[in-house]
């Protein structure tokens, strides 16, 4: 009996592995640089704390080319194992997102979720034919390479890239493009533990099914640099920084709307550079801005304010214009933007305007054009007149009796030039 325990003890308790931990960490959204930063950092960090396995909650439309191909360079080099498990039910892993599945050690799908789906966006109509034929061949090479190196169905994950094809979780697992089904992630330790994966020319065994969980969330610093990341949130920071600039240079000592302006503006930008950008459309939105400052100096019958307005749609529309559906901006954001840049900047340049030709209401020169009433007899030698209650020393050029109306003409020191009312 002894005997016995002892064989047991060294035969089935290792495989149990109670001491074995693995990390779990989500992807939900774009597949841009934030997150495979995300995903680079959680690997290392895998592979110091040197976990059985790191599994990916995955669930995206999609995303940029150079962000998932650095997120599978990062699995290839990968001394962790890495699961990709497309999940919750109701999930998809579509276009970067196949890759992503098809270079994981192990490609699993919960029920109700798909993948494939994986054309190259932003190529075809709006390349040129050889530009878009030779896009569409380099990314079909490249997912079959992935695909054959994971002993995956190659021929299907080509048809994912020329056709679009698209799979089920059960349709996938029957064709051979994922490993495994799994309805959470309790079931899906479950199913990989005894599972053998090669990882960097080495087979291992996968010892989870008593792993402890380890939940890696993604740091305040990469949430923000995710969000601004959004075609729309960096759209509305471009428009926050021209204002508070605009604000700034119109009324220069303001200090609060030009440091804002600054600040959204650099948020701005760093969001462009993660982003699919067409500098064309940044450049007809700023014309659009210079048109509607300038429909206030020129006299255009509102050409100019017009001329904006479409240089503003047609510069939003194309700002994102090489990404797929969840890289664009969208119609409901792009058109009131459009409309409420116009209103501000037109209308503040006219209140603006207005005020800088408006008479001035105090001070000497405030005094030019009111109505007086003379206290004596006002003359070229001079008199007294009453205005506003206080009695002034005046003149006239021609003879005002006492109690006539004057006007002001001038201001000289402290004693006033005046005309009578009537002239």
């Amino acid at each position: 009996m002894r005997r016995l325990l002892l064989i047991f003890s060294l035969l089935v308790l290792p495989l149990s592995a109670p001491g074995a931990e693995v990390m779990v960490i989500t992807l939900d959204g774009v597949v841009n640089p934030v997150a495979a930063e995300f995903l680079t950092k959680s690997l290392q960090k895998a592979q110091e704390q040197a976990v059985e396995a790191l599994i990916v909650e995955l669930d995206t439309p999609g995303g940029l080319d150079a962000s998932m191909r650095s997120v599978v360079k990062a699995i290839n080099a990968s001394s962790v194992p890495v699961v990709v498990y497309v999940s919750p039910p109701g999930a998809r892993a579509a276009s970067a997102g196949t890759f992503i599945t098809l270079a994981a050690h192990v490609a699993a799908m919960a029920p109700q979720t798909n993948l494939g789906a994986a054309t190259p966006v932003g190529v075809g109509q709006k390349l040129q034919e050889a530009v878009a034929k030779k896009a569409l061949e380099d990314a079909a090479a490249y997912i079959r390479a992935i695909a054959h190196s994971r002993g995956r169905n190659a021929r299907w994950a080509e048809q994912a890239v020329r056709e679009g094809a698209s799979a089920s979780a059960e349709e996938a697992l029957r064709l051979g493009v994922i490993d495994l089904m799994a309805q959470d992630l309790r079931e899906l330790l479950q199913r990989l533990h005894g599972r053998k994966v090669v990882v960097l020319g080495k087979e291992r065994t996968l010892r989870t099914a008593q792993a402890m969980v380890l939940r890696e969330e993604m740091g305040l610093r990469l949430r923000i640099l995710d969000l601004i990341s959004n075609p729309n949130v960096a759209y509305i920071l471009m428009l926050l920084g021209f204002y508070g600039l605009f604000f700034e240079l119109t009324n220069p000592g303001a200090i609060f709307p030009g440091v804002i302006g600054g600040i959204c503006l650099i948020l701005a930008f760093y969001a462009f550079q993660t982003l699919p950008v067409n500098y064309a459309g940044f450049l007809l939105i700023l014309l659009a801005i210079i048109m509607f400052i300038l429909e206030v100096k020129v006299v255009s019958h509102g050409a100019l304010t017009l001329g904006g307005i479409v240089a503003m749609v047609i510069g939003s529309l194309m700002l994102f214009e090489k990404g797929g559906p969840f890289l664009k901006l969208s119609l409901s954001l792009v058109l009131p933007a459009v409309l409420i840049t116009a209103l501000f900047f037109v209308l503040t340049l006219w209140l603006a305007l207005r005020a800088y030709r408006r008479r001035p209401a105090t001070g000497a020169e405030g005094l030019v054009g009111q109505t007086a009433t003379a206290s004596t007899d006002v003359g070229p030698q001079g008199g007294q007149v009453l205005l506003h209650g206080e009695i002034w020393s005046a003149y006239s050029d021609s003879p005002v009796p006492k109690g006539s109306r004057v006007k002001v003409q001038a201001v000289e020191g402290l004693k006033l030039k005046v005309r009578p009312e009537k002239d």
